[in-house]
């Protein structure tokens, strides 16, 4: 998809937060602006990026509104919501949008490191003691509630994107088992957080293996049902991944192209979904042209 020229991209409402934030945040010296900057942007950037039609535009924006978590952050260092917002928004960028591994990489560890920091405030655990044995991590997971949910499941998620972008680190490998836990707690506590999304995760923790080396595809598959219900279909990336690994897994191209031709047709457009729904579309066009070449058909 090629770039608008900047004098002709049309701003809809949703980057309109955006705006204001920037304006803001360039006059906070001398407005005085800064405090209600810092209560006010991780949600109104959430809302705006989340909502936005143009992949490209949050491609070429979010460098700055991540440089702007950096110094908000710096000012203001135990901060759950800022620590949480700076994870998603660097994990989410890492995997969609950059395509050098290694800067991918780094960007990834500095995700996970915000994440672990907004776990440290209330539950030092977490943060200090990754190296947990198994069972003393879910333990220390069990004294959670659910006040914890958002800084449990950015945790989640980036501790899962930065396991992807090191899949050639053993150690990245063995820490899905405790990522796993993270989402498991998620769910345990608030099921429809995120649309559902600790399920989808939970559905490609337990799809990522062939059932004779482990893996279990059938709970898998569950958990993939379990969160299309929960967003009631509206979360198009559950269909896509319930066709990557779950219908590919076990050879199963009816299910595989009924699930992606239901992506295309829906309409993307749902508050706090767009941007991911918009992706998902263009991941589930490549995963149906190549359907009969996987399934030999």
């Amino acid at each position: 998809m090629s770039n608008p020229p900047h004098f002709a991209v049309k701003v809809n409402s949703s980057a309109a937060p955006v705006r204001v934030l920037l304006v803001c945040a360039l006059s906070a010296m001398v407005t005085g602006c800064a405090g209600m900057l810092t209560q006010t942007l991780p949600k109104n950037l959430s809302h705006a990026i989340l909502d936005q039609d143009d992949p490209e535009i949050v491609r070429d924006g979010a460098p700055a509104y991540l440089l702007l978590l950096d110094g908000l952050i710096a000012g203001d260092p135990n901060n759950p919501e800022l620590l949480t917002s700076a994870a998603d928004l660097y994990g989410a960028y890492a995997t969609v949008f950059v395509d050098d591994p290694e800067r991918a990489r780094h960007l990834t560890s500095k995700a996970l490191g915000y994440a672990r920091s907004a776990v440290c405030i209330d539950h030092s655990e977490l943060c200090t003691k990754k190296e947990l044995p198994y069972q003393a991590f879910v333990d220390v997971l069990k004294t959670t509630d659910k006040a914890d949910v958002p800084q449990l499941y950015s945790l989640g998620a980036a501790w899962a994107n930065w396991v992807q972008t090191h899949s050639d680190n053993w150690q990245a490998l063995a820490d899905v088992a405790k990522i796993e836990a993270v989402m498991e707690r998620v769910a345990q506590l608030d099921k429809g957080y995120q649309h559902g999304r600790a399920y989808l995760y939970l559905g490609i923790f337990d799809t990522r293996l062939p059932p004779a080396m482990g893996g279990k595809p059938e709970d898998g598959r569950a958990h993939f049902e379990r969160a299309i219900a929960l967003s009631k279909g509206r979360d198009l990336i559950d269909k896509v991944e319930f066709a990557r690994r779950y219908a590919r897994l076990v050879y199963d191209k009816k299910l595989h192209d009924s699930l992606l031709r239901d992506v295309l047709a829906a309409n993307p457009a749902v508050e706090g979904l767009t941007l991911s729904n918009i992706l998902a579309q263009q991941q589930a066009r490549q995963l149906l042209a190549t359907s009969n070449e996987y399934f030999g058909e």
